[in-house]
């Protein structure tokens, strides 16, 4: 039997070993119980009050020279006689001109769109070309009612139809491309564009021929939200968004939100083609124009409380093209307008963070984020979130995209994002990180968050820590 003897240098390795496992254990000890300690939770104060931030608020026209109450949005309308005065000739230059398309863009404002191809006037006229109106054999009726007067086309007429198509590819191939025409209503059928005719006309297509009008769209504008002014069947399945022209008006607009609740029939001898869509508004924007039979005192004065519920039961994010902003501000409506902009859209805000409040070691440190929104609607689009880091000197360090998906954050529910922010080319000093909302057409930032702050670049401070590293000589 073979014995090994233990040397004075096995036991000198021994010892080292145990030592270096219990400065091992110790050191973990220290870095777990000073992790625990070392963290702060920051809870963050919200504003009152109106904010004008982009895709929601007010759209007054967008031919008007001036509006007196600050706006995001614009809304443009476009008759297809305007459009294509001759065939395959699409005339932009005198729309955008006429609704002052480079003056908006320059103003970082967006656009609420409408083709229309009937809008009653005073006046017998189309609003199709005349070469369209030949091509199609002049199928239609002129009418002249209570609505006034104009010229209805046949809908289900196939060549309409096909030139419809590709005239709504030219729009989109021009605007649907950076994010400019922020919301498209649906537009085309009927009067206004609005998807009804006057009785003593004849009715608009079936199902299956107004979803075709529907798929021209889809197609041209694939990464637009689309609005209907009724929850249709194909409303809900492809998860558009609704337009209220009558907003403001009681009847009416109870009216619409049944269609909402409990869905309904459209033309005659159609049945279940209004379908409920009480969640739709999670997904898609609700907007549309202040009713043109209610005015200005009765919406924001007189009748303010119901304006009010009627607006948060509708969810909406916009209200235009009728809209307050020929109310000169500071007037005796001016408390009433501020309500309903600080009602309705969407009201985005941080609520908590979780971080620690120094760091000594370690390659990176964990950042919890909390947000809500206490507005009545989502952010509809996903636009970047990032995260500012400030060194002592106040000066930006670096941002880092946070992976925040704005579209979920809805109404009175918070929303959790965390983020390992590295720290190990970090000097000794306090710093400071902040988050702002990016408007992808500027590459700035473009959202102010209901937080209270005295930042006037829209960047939220989120907190400060201190690094001192505890082995500096190991850095």
């Amino acid at each position: 039997m073979m014995y090994r003897v233990a040397t004075k240098k096995h036991i000198f390795i021994g010892i080292l070993l145990c030592l270096l496992v219990l400065v091992s254990l110790i050191t973990l000890l220290i870095i777990n119980t000073y992790s625990k300690a070392n963290r702060q939770i920051l809870q963050f104060e919200t504003m009152s009050g109106p904010i004008v931030n982009p895709l929601m608020g007010w759209a007054p026209w967008a031919n008007a020279e001036e509006s007196y109450q600050p706006h995001t949005l614009v809304y443009a309308d476009l008759t297809w006689r305007e459009f294509e005065p001759q065939e395959g000739v699409y005339d932009f230059a005198t729309f955008e001109q006429k609704k002052q398309l480079d003056r908006w863009r320059r103003e970082g404002k967006r656009v609420v769109f409408r083709f229309v191809l009937d809008t009653p006037r005073d006046e017998v006229h189309k609003d199709i070309p005349d070469w369209l109106f030949e091509k199609i054999n002049r199928e239609g009726d002129y009418y002249d009612n209570v609505y006034g007067k104009g010229f209805s086309p046949n809908y289900s007429n196939p060549i309409l139809i096909n030139y419809h198509k590709l005239a709504v590819k030219a729009l989109g191939d021009r605007y649907a491309q950076d994010g400019f025409f922020a919301f498209v209503e649906l537009g085309s059928l009927g009067h206004w564009g609005e998807w009804h005719t006057s009785p003593e006309i004849r009715d608009l297509p079936i199902e299956s021929i107004r979803d075709l009008y529907v798929y021209h769209y889809i197609d041209a504008f694939p990464d637009v939200h689309l609005m209907m002014r009724r929850p249709f069947t194909i409303a809900n399945e492809l998860d558009l968004g609704l337009f209220n022209d009558m907003t403001g008006n009681v009847s009416h607009t109870t009216t619409w939100l049944d269609w909402i609740k409990n869905g309904g029939n459209y033309l005659p001898g159609e049945k279940g083609t209004l379908v409920p869509m009480m969640q739709g508004w999670k997904l898609a924007p609700i907007g549309g124009e202040q009713a043109p039979d209610i005015s200005d005192q009765q919406m924001y004065d007189t009748d303010l409380e119901t304006t009010l519920q009627l607006l948060r039961e509708s969810h909406t994010t916009f209200i235009g093209p009728g809209s307050p902003y020929r109310v000169r501000g500071g007037g005796l409506l001016q408390d009433g307008i501020d309500q309903v902009l600080s009602t309705i859209g969407y009201r985005l805000y941080l609520d908590r963070v979780e971080m620690p409040l120094s760091v000594k070691f370690g390659t990176e440190i964990q950042i919890n984020f909390t947000f809500s929104n206490d507005g009545i609607a989502p952010f509809y689009y996903k636009w970047p979130v990032l995260l500012y880091l400030f060194n002592p000197n106040g000066q930006m360090v670096n941002t880092y995209p946070l992976q925040l998906n704005l579209t979920e954050i809805l109404p009175g529910e918070l929303y959790d994002v965390s983020f390992n922010l590295p720290v190990d080319s970090l000097e000794n000093g306090r710093y400071m990180i902040g988050v702002a909302i990016i408007d992808p057409m500027t590459g700035q930032p473009g959202v102010e968050l209901a937080n209270k702050s005295d930042r006037s670049d829209l960047i939220v401070e989120a907190g400060v820590f201190e690094v001192d590293w505890l082995f500096e000589f190991l850095k």
